[in-house]
């Protein structure tokens, strides 16, 4: 019986991402309401209309809203992935490739964010930059407004008075992400996506998009676009999901840094974003090292998968000849 169990055929893609789709919809839910009661249990009756009224200066319903956050995040994107591998009665690991992750890998993968910073910051300013025609400017002007919205409350977020902030926003805004998102849209959408197409390209370009269109900030649609694709290529040549993991924690957890750098130094949070890191040189250069990069990782993917494949040969030569 353990025999077939491990062996027990999976659901199709459709019904895998349909599952995906209820788990998240249930956790958001669920998590939504436990929020509300742990708000409630730990703040006063100005806090929750401060959070509601999205009014973040009082300490309390800041507090509030990183509560939010944190379990919204756990049951919207963490959670529903685990579900579905425990649906589909397989090993979380092995349903998701975690793959014990090496330390020249950490470094390639360290190497990689830091050379595509150049990148991130250019699409983001092409994003900045972008305009809809006169008849769509009722719908240009709202989808500032919620930028605006989603800034500011972004930039309470990363107010940080005390190291115990500083840990906590490392953990909400990269440790959890890096975990919980990169589990459900590398591990559960794009893998479902690659099982309905057969084209890891196509999966990791859509998946890319719902991974962005699924922030609802639109004039950071681009950057997040070519992140999301990023790292789905990632996982893809390292059949990890702890190097996108990495990955996604180490770009995260480098805008928290530079928000507290800002802080340190007295200089305006708004300003990050508008302010260029990089001349057009350090586009070029950053452009070059980073298609190096992934070619060096697709190359490490291509010759691995020859030692598999040659392995897999041996050893059902092996069976033929035994039998």
């Amino acid at each position: 019986m353990d025999f077939l169990e491990r062996h027990r055929s999976e659901s199709s893609a459709y019904i895998q991402l349909l599952i995906l789709t209820g788990y998240a919809l249930a956790g958001l839910i669920v998590g939504s309401i436990l929020s509300l009661i742990v708000i409630l249990a730990t703040s006063d009756h100005q806090s929750m209309m401060d959070l509601t009224n999205l009014s973040f200066d009082d300490p309390n319903a800041l507090n509030a809203l990183k509560t939010l956050q944190i379990i919204t995040s756990i049951g919207l994107f963490m959670l529903p992935p685990i579900f579905l591998a425990l649906t589909e009665r397989q090993k979380i690991s092995q349903f998701y490739n975690w793959k014990k992750p090496v330390l020249p890998m950490l470094g390639i993968i360290f190497l990689l964010m830091l050379v595509s910073l150049p990148i991130t910051e250019l699409s983001g300013f092409i994003n900045q930059k972008m305009t809809l025609p006169d008849a769509l400017k009722p719908l240009e002007a709202w989808m500032r407004a919620k930028e605006t919205e989603a800034e500011q409350m972004t930039l309470k977020l990363l107010t940080m008075n005390t190291t115990t902030d500083l840990l906590v926003n490392l953990f909400m805004i990269a440790v959890l992400p890096g975990i919980a998102e990169e589990l459900m849209f590398r591990g559960g959408v794009q893998r479902s996506f690659l099982k309905m197409f057969g084209n890891p390209h196509v999966a990791i370009w859509i998946t890319a998009i719902i991974f962005s269109a699924i922030h609802v900030q639109f004039f950071g649609f681009l950057p997040r676009l070519f992140l999301g694709a990023l790292f789905g290529y990632i996982y893809l040549w390292t059949k990890s999901l702890w190097y996108p993991m990495f990955a996604h924690f180490l770009n995260n957890g480098y805008a928290v840094c530079m928000a507290l750098y800002y802080q340190k130094h007295n200089l305006p949070l708004d300003k990050i974003e508008e302010t260029p890191a990089f001349n057009w040189m350090g586009y070029v250069l950053g452009l070059g090292l980073t298609a190096f990069l992934l070619l060096y990782l697709r190359k490490q993917y291509t010759e691995n998968g020859k030692q598999l494949d040659q392995s897999v040969h041996h050893e059902q030569s092996d069976y033929s000849g035994n039998h």
